[in-house]
């Protein structure tokens, strides 16, 4: 099991929202930089980075942290929020990112998501949220229609080979991953399924792996100290 620690940012903090909620934001960092080299250390393989500011307003907002944190990371770097144009995919490769998360503009932008996966296909991960199965965008804050097994076979036919999977209601709750969803879009589509939301001991990482899930975002547990990063590789 490959346990990537997430750093989520609002207006330079490191944060954790509870269901998405941006009412019920906690700080869990107050200096992002030491808590990526604390990541690191403790044997982080990737960081997933996500700007909540920019997911909200859909243009990136924390450019320039995170423009630092990949100059000080000696591992591969995951961003998503508010990339929704392949100018920023550009400038976001160029300071080094290894993977681009795309949701909102996935689901909503069919041109820009085609272009992208031509250019850059294999830096490309797309992340379906979704509420009671229902796909969500902008930042969590509008809830779609569509079905997130419909949209990840979608995102299958267009070459996608990465879908991180994110029970909104899960998250931030440690209450446990959506381990039935998990299984069923992990059956749905050959992409690499990556689990986030919910996930609270090693216990839950043995879960995903039974069910054939290899990697796993993980956020408030490893902030506090229920899941560790060294010695969770099942």
């Amino acid at each position: 099991m490959k346990v990537i620690p997430a750093i989520d940012l609002i207006n330079g903090s490191c944060v954790r929202l509870y269901q998405g909620d941006f009412s019920k934001t906690t700080e869990v960092a107050s200096n992002p930089k030491s808590q990526l080299l604390r990541f690191i250390e403790d044997g982080a393989e990737m960081i997933h980075i996500v700007d909540l500011d920019g997911a909200r307003i859909g243009s990136p907002k924390q450019f320039e942290l995170i423009n630092t944190l990949t100059s000080l990371s000696k591992v591969p770097i995951e961003v998503g929020g508010g990339v929704r144009d392949l100018e920023t995919i550009e400038k976001y490769i160029s300071i080094g990112v290894s993977r681009i998360v795309l949701g909102t503009s996935a689901l909503e932008d069919q041109m820009f998501l085609k272009d992208a996966l031509t250019q850059y296909n294999n830096q490309i991960v797309i992340g379906i949220d979704a509420k009671n199965g229902k796909v969500a965008a902008r930042g969590w804050e509008m809830v779609s229609e569509v079905n997130y097994i419909d949209f990840a076979k979608k995102m299958e036919q267009l070459g996608v080979q990465t879908i991180i999977y994110t029970d909104i209601t899960k998250d931030g709750t440690m209450s446990g991953p959506n381990l039935e969803e998990l299984e069923q879009i992990s059956k749905a589509v050959s992409c690499t399924i990556v689990a986030s939301g919910g996930i609270r001991s090693v216990e839950d990482l043995h879960s995903l792996s039974e069910i054939g899930i290899s990697e796993a975002i993980v956020g408030k547990a490893i902030y506090e100290g229920k899941v560790k990063l060294q010695g969770e590789r099942i």
